[in-house]
């Protein structure tokens, strides 16, 4: 829901960094991977219950993120990059509810678990769309430098980030904010469903 907006903040920055990173050689695809290894760093830091350590990499995972998308609008988008991308993004997303759950098994289960459950959810329903979308050629008005359709929600990019900082800064909270968000990722995947399902069956 906020992805639009945030994009909007932070294009400028990432679009200069990324320009400085293309100088020296650095390619996104690069990126994306040394992202996706500083983001699993947060896991051990969950499991030691270091938050503060857990949220800094989560920050430079999502920072990463944001300059592999930059650095391949500069040179070139590729469906290779594209594919590697999301699939460590919802590995990374699954990830940190999972080390909040060993850090307090007791406390956290079965909420990291609906939370986890939630993701499948938008995960499958964003990424089915993403596929027909593409099959039968359908852009995307809102984000034309994606190498695959995003479909908006409630919860998009923004949101979750904003609900993994939640969780550092109030663990102790951890399975009543995992319920709301994976509540609000439920009406998310209904509502992507619904509108995926009536998309496809007019552009038959």
């Amino acid at each position: 829901m906020l992805d639009k907006i945030s994009i909007r903040v932070i294009r400028w920055p990432l679009t200069q960094s990324a320009n400085l990173l293309n100088k020296t050689g650095v390619t996104a695809n690069q990126t994306t991977l040394f992202g996706f290894v500083l983001g699993c760093l947060a896991f051990p830091a969950l499991i030691a219950e270091q938050y503060t350590i857990a949220l800094m990499f989560i920050v430079l995972n999502r920072i990463c993120d944001g300059l592999d998308g930059a650095l391949a609008r500069i040179q070139g988008i590729t469906d290779a990059g594209g594919f590697l991308d999301i699939s460590l993004d919802f590995l990374f997303y699954s990830l940190i509810p999972f080390g909040f759950v060993l850090a307090n098994p007791e406390q956290n289960a079965i909420a990291g678990a609906f939370l986890i459950f939630s993701f499948i959810g938008t995960g499958s329903s964003f990424l089915a769309f993403a596929t027909m979308a593409g099959k039968r050629g359908i852009d995307n008005p809102v984000y034309k430098n994606k190498s695959l359709y995003y479909m908006s929600g409630l919860t998009e990019g923004t949101e979750t980030i904003a609900c993994f900082i939640a969780f550092c800064l109030f663990p102790q909270h951890f399975a009543s904010i995992a319920y709301v968000f994976g509540a609000a990722c439920w009406f998310t995947t209904f509502t992507r469903i619904y509108s995926g399902f009536q998309t496809l069956k007019e552009e038959r």
